[in-house]
């Protein structure tokens, strides 16, 4: 698996990527978001590592310009910035995970095993689902409504799966961070990172057609069903 890691703190840098060297993974790190966006639109990454506070241009410029390009690659921001209205920008702009500085080293990893393997699940499952007219191929990574394909990050498609798996049934917050963003122990509530990604979910998926799939169950959580 490659690593792309974004970051101009040489300390921060030169810990995480002997980390992720030991644990087997292949780095590459620059300090720049420019530089790192040119190795984006060259070479092949797994998943980029990414801080927002950059010389020149923010990591936030950084990562709304690999959406607006198109690319895939899921983006896990590192950062010391951490309030609620920064996680929901950086989430916002098109990050798959977040993390706060200082974070603990086999965290990191774990998480980022956690997006490597979205998709990969153990023991058969379902690799198509159909609901109404939205449908979800998961081998390919793609989803449509009608004949329209949805621009969806990862983890817009990891929850967008998991929807599908519980269709009909109420998904809880607290399902979704164990399931999704795995997070086990809660510490650190994440509801309002649940939310703002679940509201851009049903932005893409249900706000330009009108049979609405995606609710809200006010209290509870959410649910993806047709409407009859």
């Amino acid at each position: 698996m490659r690593i792309l890691f974004i970051e101009d703190e040489k300390k921060i840098a030169g810990a995480v990527c002997g980390a992720l060297i030991a644990d087997g993974y292949s780095v590459t790190a620059t300090t720049t978001g420019e530089e790192g966006f040119y190795l984006l639109h060259n070479q092949d990454f797994d998943l980029v590592l990414l801080d927002l506070m950059l010389p020149v241009r923010s990591g936030i410029e950084i990562l709304r310009d690999i959406r607006k390009w198109g690319l895939k690659v899921p983006v896990l921001i590192l950062t010391s910035k951490d309030s609620v209205e920064d996680r929901v920008v950086g989430l916002d702009a098109g990050a798959d995970d977040y993390m706060v500085k200082p974070f603990a080293l086999p965290e990191l990893l774990a998480r980022i095993r956690a997006l490597l393997r979205r998709g990969k699940k153990e023991g058969p499952s379902r690799l198509k689902f159909q609901l109404s007219d939205l449908a979800v191929d998961v081998s390919a990574r793609e989803a449509r409504r009608g004949a329209q394909v949805l621009d969806l990050t990862a983890k817009e498609f990891s929850l967008l799966e998991y929807l599908l798996m519980n269709e009909g049934r109420v998904v809880s917050r607290e399902m979704l961070a164990r399931d999704v963003w795995k997070e086990t122990s809660r510490h650190t509530p994440i509801d309002n990172v649940i939310d703002v990604q679940v509201a851009r979910l049903r932005r893409k998926i249900d706000d330009p057609f009108p049979n609405k799939l995606l609710h809200t169950v006010r209290g509870i959580g959410f649910v993806l069903r047709e409407e009859k």
